[in-house]
């Protein structure tokens, strides 16, 4: 593990109802979340290679694609998901964490990453009414879609990360986009609670909110 000024100490690679989560523990006394970038721009140990999560969120469009005889249907699946939800790989990230966290503990009674996407009404790209369910699911190792290899590479991060890279608690299971509400008010579920504003970096929170503790 390689230690990244202000203490944050990356070891991998954030919809209607997501989560967005970056493999990294910090001190208490960092006040603010920052950005990807600026820690990288303030690393002191340029001479090591950067981690295939650290190259997807600094130069997404040169990280190398996986091997697609590599790439299993829960990674696939997880994949999917998260290219639904957002094209930006810092944000990917936490849907993926978000993910694994309903996986991990069979949030609705589902227990694979297959079950959790398609688990009725809980992500809105994967709706039977809406025609992007049939574009999404479509997807395979072998599409060449512009930002698809950096989904697949931060998929299978995310899956084969330590439970310690966790960013947020495994109780992180929600996350919707203030920007993709037709109605502009939160869920129902949202009510009264307050979104997660201690993330490793910087989210604008019109795009999205991750929540603990919602059952």
């Amino acid at each position: 593990m390689r230690q990244k000024p202000v203490a944050l100490y990356a070891a991998c690679f954030l919809s209607f109802t997501g989560v967005f989560a970056l493999t990294g523990q910090r001190e208490s006394s960092l006040s603010s979340s920052i950005s990807f970038a600026e820690v990288m721009e303030n690393r002191t140990d340029m001479d090591d290679t950067m981690t295939p999560y650290e190259e997807a969120l600094l130069n997404p469009k040169k990280i190398a694609p996986l091997p697609p005889e590599k790439i299993d249907s829960e990674t696939l699946w997880l994949a999917r998901a998260i290219f639904s939800e957002t094209k930006r790989p810092e944000e990917q990230v936490l849907v993926a964490w978000v993910i694994r966290n309903r996986v991990e503990t069979r949030y609705r009674g589902q227990g694979s990453y297959r079950n959790v996407v398609l688990d009725p009404y809980q992500f809105s790209a994967f709706l039977p009414t809406q025609k992007s369910e049939s574009y999404y699911t479509s997807l395979t190792p072998h599409s060449r879609v512009v930002g698809w290899k950096t989904a697949l590479r931060i998929a299978d991060q995310v899956r084969r990360s330590a439970p310690d890279a966790r960013p947020f608690t495994v109780d992180t299971r929600h996350f919707y986009s203030e920007q993709s509400m037709s109605s502009g008010s939160a869920p129902r579920w949202a009510e009264g609670r307050r979104p997660i504003n201690d993330l490793p970096y910087t989210v604008d929170q019109r795009r999205f909110r991750f929540f603990a503790g919602v059952t």
